[in-house]
C-alpha cells in the first residue's frame, strides 16, 4: 500500500466518487477545492488503483478542514482507509481540524480526538421566485469584505478558498444585498452535478437573507436547490421549510482541537468537503 499526495486528476477521481456516493459535487469544484492547498488531499493506492481518499485542507495557521473520505467499495473493512487517515491528519500539524460526518462515524471520529460541536442539516427543493430587491451581482470590489463577511459568520477564515469562490465561472455565481449602497450579505450558487447548491450565504437577518435566495432562484427556476445550514441558523431553516424544501440529511460537525466561534447572523456552511 501507497500513501500519498493526490495529483489533480486523482481529485477529480475522487470527486467522481464523492457524485457516485451521492454527495452532488459542483460542475467547477475541482480547481477551487485543489488550489487552496495542492499538498492536502490524499490518497491510498494498491497495486496501481486508487483505493481511498481524503482531504485535510489547511486554510490558516490555526485551522484546517477534513473532507472527501472515501473508499473504493473493493477496499474496505481492511483498514485502507484508516491508515489514509493517519496518515492526512499530520498535514494539520497542531491546527485545530474541523469536519462534517455522517452521525452514524461519530464515534470513530470521536476516538480520534474530535469533539461534537453541533450539526449541519440539508435543505433541498425549488426557490421561490421574488424580486430580490436589493440585491445585484458581486463585483470583484466587494470580495475582501465579503471573505470577511464569512470569516465573521463561520468563526474561521478560509482567505484562499474564498478569493477563488467568489470569481465568477460559467456555472457559479455570487450575489450580494446592498442596503444604502453598503454590502450586508451576500450569497454563492453553484450548479451541480445534480441541481444547484448554494453556499455560503451569510445575512444579517431573515429579509436580507430572503432577498438573497429570491434572487438566486433568477437563477436556478424550478431545479432542486440544495443549502447546508448549522444549527445555529434556526430561522434561516424555518424559512427554507415555509418555502418548500425538505430536509434531506445532516451531519456532525465536530472539532478536533479549539473549535472557533460563529458569529451572529444567519450562515450556510459554503461546502461541506472544505467547510
Amino acid at each position: 500500500m501507497m500513501l500519498r499526495t493526490m495529483t489533480r486528476a486523482d481529485l477529480d477521481r475522487a470527486l467522481d466518487w464523492a457524485a457516485e456516493e451521492g454527495w452532488n459535487p459542483g460542475l467547477e469544484d475541482l480547481d477551487v477545492f485543489y488550489d487552496t492547498d495542492p499538498e492536502g488531499f490524499f490518497c491510498a493506492e494498491l497495486g496501481g488503483n486508487m483505493a481511498a481518499a481524503i482531504s485535510v485542507v489547511n486554510h490558516t495557521d490555526s485551522l484546517a478542514f477534513l473532507g472527501l473520505y472515501l473508499c473504493a467499495p473493493a477496499y474496505r473493512g481492511q483498514g485502507i482507509a484508516h491508515a489514509l487517515w493517519l496518515h492526512a491528519l499530520k498535514h494539520a500539524g497542531e491546527r485545530t481540524v474541523g469536519l462534517d460526518g455522517v452521525p452514524a462515524q461519530q464515534e470513530n471520529y470521536r476516538k480520534s480526538g474530535f469533539v461534537l460541536a453541533g450539526q449541519t442539516k440539508r435543505y433541498a427543493g425549488a426557490l421561490r421566485a421574488g424580486h430580490g430587491k436589493g440585491v445585484t451581482s458581486a463585483s470583484a470590489a466587494d470580495h475582501p469584505l465579503l471573505i470577511e463577511m464569512e470569516r465573521r459568520s463561520c468563526g474561521y477564515a478560509k482567505p484562499a478558498f474564498c478569493a477563488a469562490w467568489l470569481e465568477p465561472e460559467q456555472t457559479r455565481y455570487t450575489l450580494v444585498h446592498r442596503s444604502n449602497g453598503a454590502a450586508d450579505g451576500f450569497l454563492t450558487l453553484r450548479r451541480c452535478r445534480d441541481g444547484w447548491k448554494i453556499g455560503p450565504l451569510c445575512a444579517p437577518d431573515l429579509d436580507v437573507a430572503r432577498a438573497l435566495l429570491e434572487a438566486a432562484a433568477q437563477h436556478s427556476g424550478d431545479e432542486q436547490v440544495m443549502i447546508d445550514l448549522p444549527s445555529g441558523s434556526a430561522a434561516l431553516a424555518e424559512h427554507c421549510l415555509d418555502m418548500g424544501l425538505e430536509p434531506m440529511f445532516h451531519t456532525a460537525r465536530m472539532y478536533r482541537g479549539p473549535a472557533p466561534l460563529p458569529g451572529p447572523g444567519l450562515h450556510a456552511v459554503a461546502t461541506l468537503e472544505l467547510g
